[in-house]
């Protein structure tokens, strides 16, 4: 800027001097280019109007299309202006936004690109840095950012049929004399015969028309409550594979979550991991780190020494419904692994709001003997504890045993391919 000062100063100086009317023309050209450009040039901003179009929750590998539109509200173009959207590492798939155009009066313009969901979580998107200035570069770039919003991505739930468990279970219909879900008096539907379905139950007329046995299905009598319990006191998981292992751990707890929700039981949410959403408050005072987007932990010391209970998010109780199974979802893609209460002191008060007989789909890592013993005075308080290892164990028939001896079910699920043992339905013996 000081050389087209400069360069005024010397053309007025040649005027004068040499008394030439063009370049008194020129010298005054450009002296209203100079103070147009700096009258206009810092209000380009104001009257640009940017905004993003996107669904703020997505599910695991689920790609995420953006559309980002701009408009200038003046009569006036801008010449050129720079749009640069920071993005965290979990989202990328693909060139993001990086894109200098220039805008004419009144005109809107819309780019678009990708994200996609990597890894389960709560992000930041954003906030986009904006830059102009004239053509000339007579002043320095305006600068100016368009806020952050925010996308929740939901754990990976692994697709199940059925869950064969025994009946006593809210995990779906099984073949048995006694149907604890299905009320007689409430059909709903056909379906083929197998092995194990009453005489009772054949619809023979169906049968006659399609030449086939078909049995009759009902809607159900009764919805058995189901609680899972999602350890992620993170001393309680094995230092060298812990942050897989508590990654499968909330999957786990996602998949059997969106199961039981879909045969249209009720289930529930308690954790002793932290939310650091819910400490935070909101997403505006909420601390993201810069290069992965997540969501920071925010004063997790101080609380733990003053209050470790503060630290953990409160329980969701059983609910039913795909808005619920989104309620849950939610919680599970903010949770994070934490120092605050062992099971074994955290089990017992964290249940006593549930009614009885609720079944407890305990998660953890391994089934050492205080766990199961938690999991046993639970069981003589009048629940239906069912405990999930997510850690491999060589020794598990040895923690099987030693749960049936107590009262509740025990499995060893580290991995997706041990969900298999529960795709198969049970023959519940007569």
């Amino acid at each position: 800027m000081g050389q087209f000062t400069g360069l005024i100063i010397i053309l007025l100086f040649f005027a004068f001097l040499l008394r030439v009317d063009f370049i008194f023309y020129i010298a005054y050209v450009c002296i209203g280019l100079y103070l147009w450009i700096r009258w206009r040039t810092p209000r380009q901003l104001r009257y640009l109007h940017i905004g993003r179009s996107y669904a703020d929750h997505a599910f695991w590998g689920e790609i995420v299309p953006i559309a980002i539109h701009v408009e200038n509200k003046s009569r006036l173009p801008i010449p050129w202006l720079r749009l640069s959207e920071s993005l965290a590492l979990e989202l990328q798939a693909g060139d993001g936004l990086n894109q200098v155009t220039s805008l004419q009066g009144r005109e809107t313009l819309e780019y678009r690109y990708s994200i996609r969901g990597w890894r389960r979580g709560y992000y930041r998107i954003g906030p986009m840095r904006l830059a102009t200035s004239d053509l000339f570069g007579f002043l320095p770039e305006q600068l100016g950012t368009v806020p952050a919003q925010y996308i929740t991505v939901y754990p990976h739930i692994i697709p199940l049929t059925q869950l064969g468990l025994p009946s006593r279970l809210p995990f779906g219909t099984i073949a048995s004399r006694q149907r604890l879900f299905e009320d007689a008096a409430r059909l709903m539907g056909i379906r083929d015969f197998r092995s194990g379905d009453s005489l009772r139950q054949i619809n023979w007329k169906a049968s006659a028309r399609t030449q086939k046995l078909v049995v009759k299905t009902f809607k159900p009598a009764i919805s058995l409550e189901t609680a899972v319990l999602l350890d992620l006191h993170s001393p309680t998981y094995l230092r060298k594979n812990r942050l897989s292992t508590i990654e499968w751990a909330i999957e786990v707890a996602a998949t059997l979550a969106a199961h039981l929700i879909d045969r249209r039981q009720t289930v529930g949410l308690i954790s002793n991991g932290i939310d650091p959403l819910q400490l935070s408050g909101s997403a505006g005072d909420a601390q993201f780190d810069e290069e992965s987007g997540r969501l920071l932990q925010k004063d997790v010391a101080n609380l733990r020494e003053k209050n470790p209970q503060a630290l953990l998010p409160p329980a969701i109780p059983p609910g039913n419904g795909r808005t619920h199974l989104m309620k849950l979802l939610e919680r599970l893609a903010r949770l994070e692994t934490e120092e605050t209460i062992p099971l074994t002191r955290w089990a017992i008060p964290a249940c006593s709001h549930l009614s009885w007989g609720v079944t407890i789909l305990a998660i953890t890592a391994r089934g050492d003997v205080a766990t199961c013993q938690t999991l046993h005075r639970l069981a003589r308080s009048g629940f239906n504890p069912v405990l999930i290892a997510v850690e491999p164990e060589y020794n598990f028939t040895e923690v099987r045993q030693r749960a049936r001896h107590l009262g509740f079910m025990a499995f060893n699920i580290t991995a997706s391919h041990d969900l298999d043992q529960w795709r198969q339905p049970q023959q519940v013996p007569l």
